[in-house]
């Protein structure tokens, strides 16, 4: 069924693509869906992001490396072309369904970003009260924007050191 929802997703975009599609392609009916995915935006999130990365990225301990991996990988995680596709209505969706919002929020604050509030509260030369969820909100919008104003190619290594700077000049003491 994931590999489905990929390939259709592919073909068809997000505005297009159904249930009904998913299990034809699938050879399987669309309550066999619906047992194992709630919504239809919960299938894509898993079809778009099964093969992310979304590991904790391994820390220096220096701020500077530790903040431009943080970019880096989040950078690189949206700009799949999975991602490209299916993150405009995952994030429409999920404005409205509080499951799907967490579970959006668990794939990466378990994985990829687990342990950066404590990073932060113990890094030398971070200003006392900067939130980690607060850094990811940062960094995750300027990706998001920067591939509409850019485009998904504009995520270059010069946009992750000029990003990496910039969140640096405003976490530090």
């Amino acid at each position: 069924m994931l590999d489905a929802a990929e390939e259709l997703l592919a073909e068809v975009g997000y505005a297009d693509l159904t249930v009904a599609a998913v299990a034809d392609r699938a050879g399987t009916s669309r309550p066999a869906v619906y047992r194992r995915w709630p919504t239809l935006a919960h299938l894509v999130h898993e079809a778009a992001f099964r093969d992310s990365d979304t590991r904790e990225s391994a820390r220096t301990g220096v701020l500077e490396e530790d903040v431009r991996e943080l970019v880096r990988m989040t950078s690189e995680l949206l700009t799949t072309p999975m991602a490209r596709i299916a993150v405009p209505g995952l994030m429409a969706e999920a404005s409205s369904d509080p499951t799907l919002h967490a579970r959006l929020l668990d794939r990466f604050a378990a994985h990829g970003w687990s342990g950066f509030d404590d990073y932060l509260r113990t890094a030398a030369g971070v200003r006392a009260g900067v939130e980690a969820v607060a850094v990811i909100e940062i960094v995750i919008g300027a990706a998001l924007v920067a591939m509409l104003v850019r485009g998904p190619d504009g995520l270059t290594e010069d946009w992750v050191d000029q990003t990496t700077a910039i969140v640096l000049g405003g976490i530090r003491s």
